[in-house]
């Protein structure tokens, strides 16, 4: 048998580095496996092999793949929440080896593109929505990208700043950030406030029926979003969710 023992299902990696990208939100970047091909907003399965500590839990997660196809690492990004996978994943030296599972899922981008798409964000839902944008950019897409993003305060938004570059160099990317705690934030704001609603999308989209919809957060939001869209009178098969539960 050879040294490394990794299931047929799995690529072998090292993890390369880690950096906050908000507050309590952490990047962690790893070597893309040669054989490793995924969609954007497709996830994978991460373990760690005898990591310094455990729970019930277990040594794997699932992570949204948060890098895009195009680039030479694998990035993913969680929120920091006090488990021992994630204090393991944070101080583990770099090089660790681990293993990734094979990509699954289907929240990726439809082919149609006389259809736009409409992502809804909320916090670190916003990890598949990077993948596809980053990549619709390099593809030179032709579909027209909507991205309603919700967070706390700017302080806690994860890549809004490459967002927000994405947004300059694509003319078919529209990003519209809303924050709904801004009384707690240090940082000037001049974007949207408060939840995403059916007002606010009336106001950036010319047509609430038509495009598909994507969304993206922690389950209430999920659920929220899914009624407020049947609402609109969105049909049920242009909606398109993926819960982001426990972080």
């Amino acid at each position: 048998m050879a040294t490394k023992e990794i299931p047929m299902a799995g690529y072998g990696t090292k993890l390369l580095s880690r950096v906050e990208v908000a507050e309590g939100t952490m990047a962690f970047h790893f070597e893309k496996p040669s054989q490793f091909d995924f969609k954007p907003g497709q996830s994978a399965d991460v373990t760690l092999f005898n990591p310094p500590e455990t729970d019930s839990e277990g040594n794997t997660r699932t992570f949204s793949i948060a890098s895009s196809p195009f680039e030479n690492q694998l990035m993913f990004a969680t929120r920091m929440r006090d488990t021992a996978f994630k204090r393991s994943l944070k101080k583990v030296p770099l090089g660790t080896d681990v293993k990734i599972d094979s990509p699954m899922g289907s929240f990726t981008l439809h082919k149609n593109s006389a259809k736009p798409a409409v992502f809804l964000a909320g916090g670190i839902g916003i990890t598949p929505f990077v993948s596809i944008v980053r990549q619709a950019d390099h593809d030179r897409l032709p579909h027209t990208l909507y991205l309603f993003y919700s967070n706390r305060r700017p302080e806690d938004t994860p890549f809004l700043e490459a967002l927000q570059i994405l947004e300059k160099s694509n003319p078919n990317f529209q990003l519209i950030c809303t924050m709904t705690e801004m009384l707690q934030s240090q940082k000037e704001w001049k974007g949207e406030t408060g939840l995403i609603n059916k007002e606010m999308l009336s106001r950036h989209l010319t047509n609430l029926q038509g495009p598909i919809y994507y969304v993206a957060g922690p389950p209430a939001m999920v659920a929220a979003m899914r009624k407020m869209l049947a609402g609109a009178g969105v049909d049920e098969d242009d909606i398109r969710t993926e819960e982001f539960g426990g972080y």
